[in-house]
């Protein structure tokens, strides 16, 4: 790295903060983060290919080498990522020590002289806690502004008399305030370093039971959720030692792609993120329920549990008994007897796995039926796997399931669901059904997913007898080459008699070659899951959530007033009914990107439709009013937009209704600063500019206010609406 005389460009403004009794201090700790940061990513590089050129080794050597370049190449990734701006800022005891310098990630000198603490860690909370009310023992605090590697602003916040005695740099407003209305980009904005103590406190708070993060727009709600994961699994060790990690749901892969970058730059690369849709392989395809009356009945828990009553209906023992005919004599097979193996299966084993444990169990009730000494087990076990009658009515009383065909049958074979479900009425059955039992709704993937947890891979006990006889094979065809070797060996010490020794003939067969299912990433367990836009969730998809998190150990992040079918219970009673009684509530009431012009204009449109609801505090004015237009205005607004600001600078957004607008026709001219969504597809993102066009089209009642509430809040400077 290249050392430079001053990490400091500041612009002519702000000249004043250039004096070296403000900025000496920091240059010395600048350079020698320089330094260690190029002896870490040398020392690095060393030892990482050190490790690659190292023997690989067996067994457990082996996986502790993997692990350590697994290990080597994250904090590799990580140091390389960032220059000097992996420093947040520092902070200065209130007991006149040297300042303490917050970063991304700890770094020590040579000499273990600590020059970084990790944001994570509890010395570094004041940096982010502090406020003059609860001083939390600091002097001052300084944040920086960094621009391509070197600090462009920076801003001092005292907080004793003694403060203001030291080095400071006063502004009249804070870094955080500063950085609010800075242009929009296609990617969340990196706001590690001013995150503000209201965030602060929910972000480190402990993991046991569910936390509900409850705010409205602007009040850091999507920050707050992806620093808490990072927070976790480098502060807790239930989830940061464990093997099952974090997860995080959010609402759209639109949403997904814009936070996409922030876990990384904060170190963590190994959350797993996705959308409801992701968690079965159907939800690529599928299409909103058509009809509403349908939706709300699929959205029921209740409902998915005509899943668990489909799948014992196919575990259902015969009520009759069954002659068994071996060639040694005819075993009678009881009803009893039937439901003693049908008892056998482990609880919680999925459908099509237990099916081997209660076949196997059969075998052993029937090989029971005669003596050992008289006729060889094995070749009672061969007789009985070859008699058809007992294999075809097995597999009618146990059949594999294919988890979509069961699913698929409740909608299309009206006395099944029936059976199933016998508490829905005849008119609900009736709704529920249709013809094309595999047209597939986003209503349907929580019972998609409750069926493939429930039966599992039709596939699976295939592939594991496929596998087992392989290997079988793999032996038998060994063992021989092993008798030839020995029989051949003239040596003294007669080595290849150790290849008779287990170890040695296990370790000659390669398991791991042989075909395997790919693990399913999304199915769990996590220690932790975190779900944002958390109101728009079903009672139903709930379950799909958690059914992935046994811990119950979540953070729920939302907003009732951004619910687009309506929320007018509280979040206790939301979560008490989905099995999660015990949730605590934190509130954010602050709005820090919403300008106070939007929320004025905004808050009456919510309110009309639920009235308690938690419109935040808006904190800046952009001094630019809402502006009102025809539709026809369109084209000349976004055109005048993009002449004010250089290319590259900002971006805007046109929220209407499903239609795209109409750029054939002159309306609108794409842009790849301008983009077009639904109000539901611009949750969670922001944009400098927001142009709503015909919102009365998005309807009436709730879901139309809530739409044009979650599109008019979407803006960070600017507002436009435009009618017919």
């Amino acid at each position: 790295m290249t050392l430079l005389s001053s990490a400091f460009a500041l612009p002519e403004r702000l000249a004043a903060k250039r004096d070296a009794h403000l900025i000496a201090r920091d240059d010395e700790q600048f350079a020698a983060i320089a330094v260690s940061l190029a002896e870490q990513i040398a020392e690095l590089e060393r030892r990482l290919t050190d490790e690659r050129l190292a023997p690989v080794g067996d067994g457990q050597a082996a996986l502790d080498r993997d692990i350590e370049i697994h290990r080597l190449t994250a904090r590799l990734r990580a140091l390389r990522r960032f220059t000097l701006d992996l420093c947040l800022g520092r902070i200065v005891q209130d007991d006149g020590s040297e300042p303490v310098y917050i970063g991304r990630l700890s770094l020590s000198d040579r000499d273990g002289r600590r020059l970084l603490i990790d944001w994570r860690a509890p010395a570094a909370e004041p940096f982010f806690a502090a406020t003059h009310a609860h001083p939390q023992g600091l002097a001052s605090r300084r944040r920086y502004r960094w621009t391509r590697g070197r600090v462009s602003d920076y801003w001092d916040e005292v907080f004793t008399e003694d403060g203001l005695q030291n080095d400071a740099a006063l502004d009249d407003q804070s870094a955080f305030i500063a950085s609010l209305g800075s242009s929009r980009s296609p990617r969340m904005r990196d706001v590690l370093s001013t995150i503000q103590s209201d965030q602060d406190a929910i972000i480190r708070a402990g993991s046991r039971g569910a936390l509900v993060v409850d705010g409205g727009p602007g009040t850091g709600k999507t920050v707050v959720a992806l620093h808490r994961a990072a927070y976790l699994l480098y502060a807790d060790p239930r989830i940061s030692r464990g093997d099952d990690g974090v997860l995080f749901v959010g609402p759209s892969q639109g949403y997904l792609a814009y936070v996409d970058d922030v876990l990384p730059s904060l170190g963590e690369e190994s959350v797993q993120s996705c959308t409801i849709r992701d968690l079965v392989v159907e939800g690529a395809a599928a299409v909103a329920e058509s009809d509403p009356r349908v939706a709300a009945l699929k959205s029921s828990g209740a409902l998915v549990d005509a899943v668990e009553a489909a799948v014992r209906y196919h575990e259902t023992p015969p009520s009759t008994g069954l002659t068994v005919e071996t060639p040694w004599a005819d075993l009678l097979l009881s009803p009893a007897e039937w439901a003693e193996a049908f008892d056998a299966a482990d609880p919680g084993t999925p459908h099509n796995e237990a099916r081997d444990q209660v076949w196997e169990a059969l075998l052993d009730i029937l090989t029971d039926g005669f003596d050992d000494e008289e006729v060889p087990p094995h070749q009672v076990r061969r007789a009985l796997l070859q008699n058809e009658e007992l294999t075809r009515t097995f597999a009618k009383a146990w059949p594999v399931l294919d988890p979509v065909g069961v699913v698929g049958d409740l909608w299309s074979v009206p006395a099944y669901l029936r059976v199933c479900a016998p508490w829905l009425t005849q008119e609900q059955a009736a709704l529920l059904h249709r013809v094309d039992a595999r047209a597939w709704t986003l209503s349907d993937l929580p019972f998609l997913d409750a069926a493939r947890q429930r039966i599992g891979d039709p596939e699976a006990s295939r592939r594991a007898r496929r596998r087992a006889a392989t290997i079988a094979a793999e032996k038998e065809q060994l063992a021989k080459v092993i008798d030839d070797l020995i029989a051949s060996d003239d040596s003294e010490m007669l080595v290849m008699s150790m290849l008779r020794r287990p170890d040695a003939q296990n370790s000659l067969i390669d398991e791991a070659a042989l075909p395997s299912a790919d693990p399913d990433l999304l199915a769990g367990p996590f220690a932790h899951v975190i779900v944002d836009e958390a109101q728009e969730l079903s009672d139903a998809e709930w379950h799909m959530l958690l059914r992935r998190c046994p811990s119950r150990s979540l953070t729920i992040v939302g907003d009732r007033a951004q619910a687009r079918h309506g929320f007018t219970e509280t979040w206790q009673e939301r979560l008490d009914r989905i099995g999660l009684p015990h949730a605590e509530l934190a509130s954010l009431t602050i709005n820090y990107r919403t300008p106070e012009e939007v929320m004025t204009e905004a808050e009456p449109v919510i309110r009309a439709v639920l009235p308690d609801a938690n419109v935040p505090t808006s904190i800046r004015s952009s001094g630019v009013p809402v502006t009102y237009g025809q539709v026809v205005d369109l084209q000349p607004i976004l055109d005048a937009w993009l002449a004010e600001h250089e290319e590259g600078e900002g971006i805007a957004c046109v929220i209407g209704a499903a239609a795209a607008p109409r750029d054939g026709a002159g309306l609108f001219t794409p842009s790849p600063r301008i983009r077009y969504l639904t109000p539901e597809l611009s949750k969670g993102l922001e944009f400098d500019l927001v142009v709503l066009l015909d919102p009365e089209r998005f309807g009436d009642g709730i879901e139309g206010a809530v739409d044009r509430y979650v599109a008019m809040t979407r803006a960070t400077q600017r507002l436009v609406v435009l009618g017919v």
